[in-house]
Order: C-alpha cells, then structure tokens, then sequence
C-alpha cells in the first residue's frame, strides 16, 4: 500500500473483520493444542517441521525463522521439547556441525490428531475468509 492511500471506512471494516476471523481460528488453534496437551508454541513446532518444503526435519536456524523466534528460544523450546519425546536431534550426514530437528512418533500422533481438527476448522472458516479477502481486493485504494 502506497504511503499516501488512504482508507475509507468500506476498507477499514473489511480489514477489521478479516484480522477478527484471523483471530478466532488462531484462538481455535490454541484451544486446539492445549486440549491435546500441547502449547500453541509446540504445536507450531510440530508443524513447521513437518510442513518444512521438501524434507521432514529442520536446523534450529531454519526453525527459529519459520516461528520468528531468536535462536537461543527455539534451543529452548526444542530443548523443552525433547524431553517430552516430540522431537529429536540428529546429526545431519552431510555436514556434521549442522543438528537437524525431526518430529517423534509421539510428536507425529499429536500432530496428526491437530492437523485434523485444523483442516475441519478451516472447511467451515475458509469461505468467510476467502469472502473478505475478496471484499479487500474489490474496496480499492
């Protein structure tokens, strides 16, 4: 958006419902992980390592960026983690300095129950969404 557009307040409602919907299924998400005895943060994890584009594990560099977390917080978390059994640190084979995250069976089942619940939830949140992104484009500058 160009320094000078403004907005009208077509545009504002529609921004603001969109950021409203946006935060009800991010609350459904927390709630979600929570009930399966999880943190939002970990299940976050979870799944950035296992949605990771074109391998199933991560290097805590690749981890702290896909969360937008610092490095040493997502040692922590991954730390914390670990001794739950949800993940696990290997040594990668091609470069032995670089440790690389993968997702435990433990994590996996987690996961796997969550990911269903979020795929539901979006079936029935995602026209509404999909509708305000719409009225976003169409309200012009």
């Amino acid at each position: 958006m160009a320094q000078s557009e403004t907005l009208g307040k077509l545009q504002y409602e529609a921004l603001a419902a969109f950021r409203y919907a946006l935060r009800r299924f991010i609350h459904f998400s927390e709630q979600a992980a929570k009930t399966a005895g999880l943190t939002p943060q970990q299940h976050q994890v979870l799944l950035a390592i296992k949605g990771f584009p074109g391998r199933d594990c991560v290097t805590v560099g690749e981890l702290a960026e896909r969360l937008q977390l610092r490095h040493h917080s997502a040692v922590g978390l991954i730390d914390r983690m670990a001794a739950e059994r949800l993940v696990e640190r290997e040594l990668s084979r091609d470069d032995r300095r670089k440790v690389l995250i993968r997702v435990t069976a433990t994590g996996e089942k987690k996961l796997e129950k969550l990911s269903a619940m979020h795929r539901r939830q979006l079936r029935q949140v995602g026209p509404e969404l999909s509708g305000l992104l719409r009225r976003l484009e169409d309200s012009g500058p």
